[in-house]
């Protein structure tokens, strides 16, 4: 499972809040996100769709949750001859409960704290910048200072020929994996 570490520089220029998950909830910072569709983000588009019912549906109620209609899904590494175009990284979780199993719809401020996306919201994603990162894949790689890395699968990175091949590059190493696998990053896309 990829793991954003607390270190990290970036501008806000660098990061787009247009999308929304579109995927298994919970989604861990640090997962590398594709678009989904053919048509991405469009400015007819209506800003916003219904999405689900807030909690339970009683009659003569209405309680809907919206969500943006643009979406974002976990990158892989693609169907055979072709690539996953990666948007970006995860900058937050996306959730829809917290750890006691209470929904972050009635606990915003709960989700803010702990930079928490509540599913349905924009989840902010990274395209450039400086990353501390941890993953099962790249923390299995031979890493070198410099060495590219790409997409594998479960929108997690490394460097391996096989995901080469199959995947677009993301950036690269500033460093080796530390006694923690963790790896410094600079994001370019």
């Amino acid at each position: 499972m990829p793991t954003l570490r607390p270190l990290h520089d970036y501008s806000d220029h660098d990061v787009v809040n247009l999308f929304s998950w579109s995927g298994a909830v919970p989604a861990t910072a640090g997962t590398m996100v594709k678009q989904t569709g053919p048509s991405g983000w469009l400015s007819d588009d209506n800003v916003v769709e219904m999405f689900s019912a807030a909690g339970n549906s009683y009659a003569n109620t209405v309680s809907q949750r919206y969500r943006t209609s643009a979406q974002i899904t976990t990158c892989g590494t693609g169907a055979a001859g072709t690539k996953d175009i990666p948007l970006g990284m995860l900058l937050y979780d996306v959730r829809e409960e917290d750890e006691n199993g209470e929904k972050l719809i009635y606990h915003p401020r709960k989700a803010a704290e702990n930079d928490w996306v509540i599913s349905g919201q924009a989840a902010p994603v990274l395209t450039r910048g400086v990353v501390l990162y941890s993953g099962a894949t790249l923390a299995s790689d031979t890493l070198t200072p410099g060495g590219a890395v790409h997409c594998a699968a479960a929108g997690e990175l490394s460097n391996t020929a096989a995901h080469i091949e199959k995947s677009a590059k993301i950036g690269k190493c500033l460093g080796i994996l530390d006694a923690n696998n963790h790896v410094l990053l600079k994001i370019e896309l």
